[in-house]
């Protein structure tokens, strides 16, 4: 049976294309909605528009999406996340700090633990928008990155704050310790990013890439490692780590990206040194910003300290 989703054209998206508009609603990609407008599934005041008609400020829009076919490992299975913390929790949005080795939503190849799975389990309701696997999402996080990670529960929230992650108006700071010392200690990578030609799973710097720009700043230089506060301008997959890769500073740990695993060992990592540290945003209901922390984890925390020593 069709999901049925009826709203009002607000006045900011009047004269817009029915695709266009209705991907920005609903939070699908502008090809979804014209596919569902060619299907004859889009209705403005009852009657069938396409997806080139425009929008009326004020009308009604009904969208029917079919539901999607799952394959087994993308179904959102109920199952609690040991170690994940809930930051924050309102009626728009739920923060939540991540434990390295937990995925941000199920994925194929991924049997592990996921976010989505872990707050339907804690009984949160989560924003319906989305592909859905991935429902209420609106940015991730690595497998193996822990930090902070912001979810939607509302339509509204998942919009909103879709957009401010394409606009680049919400603030991630991250830290990563890493091998060697950058210089200059405070800078700008400027480099595309793209799947690795040679592995589905990596991905490099490459001129056929997307743009991607990191900011770096040092905190900390130490004999074998410097600890970094970063902040990203955009979030490709891997960035970072890609980023300090091509720099060969790799992140302390990071084997995919050439990091020395003899350092590795001595530290006690079995995962990449990268940690989500501040989330800060404008609130998709009352639109203040607002800004979250989160500490290092415990085994983060033991290896800066045997670098310091």
């Amino acid at each position: 049976m069709a999901d049925v989703r009826a709203l009002m054209v607000p006045d900011g998206l009047a004269g817009e294309r029915v695709d266009s508009g209705v991907s920005r609603m609903l939070g699908l990609s502008r090809s979804q909605a014209a596919d569902l407008a060619a299907d004859g599934a889009i209705t403005m005041g009852g009657k069938k528009v396409g997806k080139s008609d425009r929008l009326i400020d004020g009308a009604l829009i009904e969208v029917q999406i079919a539901p999607p076919s799952v394959a087994p490992e993308m179904a959102v299975i109920p199952e609690a996340v040991e170690g994940m913390r809930i930051v924050h929790d309102d009626n728009d949005i739920v923060v939540v700090d991540k434990p390295a080795y937990v995925a941000a939503h199920p994925s194929v190849g991924w049997h592990g633990p996921n976010v989505v799975s872990g707050l339907v389990a804690a009984g949160y309701r989560i924003s319906t928008s989305g592909a859905p696997e991935r429902q209420g999402i609106v940015q991730r996080l690595d497998v193996g990155t822990s930090g902070l990670m912001v979810v939607a529960k509302s339509e509204k929230a998942y919009t909103v704050l879709k957009q401010a992650f394409r606009d680049r108006t919400v603030s991630k700071t991250y830290h990563s310790l890493v091998q060697g010392l950058p210089d200059p200690h405070e800078g700008t990578i400027d480099a595309p990013i793209g799947r690795h030609p040679g592995h589905d799973y990596r991905f490099a710097v490459m001129n056929s890439g997307r743009p991607s720009v990191t900011h770096y700043e040092l905190l900390e230089a130490h004999r074998s490692a410097s600890l970094l506060e970063i902040h990203l301008e955009t979030g490709r997959t891997h960035q970072i780590r890609v980023h300090f890769s091509a720099l060969r500073h790799p992140c302390c740990g990071d084997l995919t990206y050439g990091a020395d695993p003899t350092l590795a060992k001595r530290l006690g990592l079995e995962r990449q040194w990268l940690h989500a540290v501040r989330l800060g945003f404008d609130h998709p209901g009352s639109g203040e910003f607002v800004e979250f922390e989160s500490p290092y984890p415990e085994d983060l925390k033991q290896s800066l300290e045997k670098v310091r020593s």
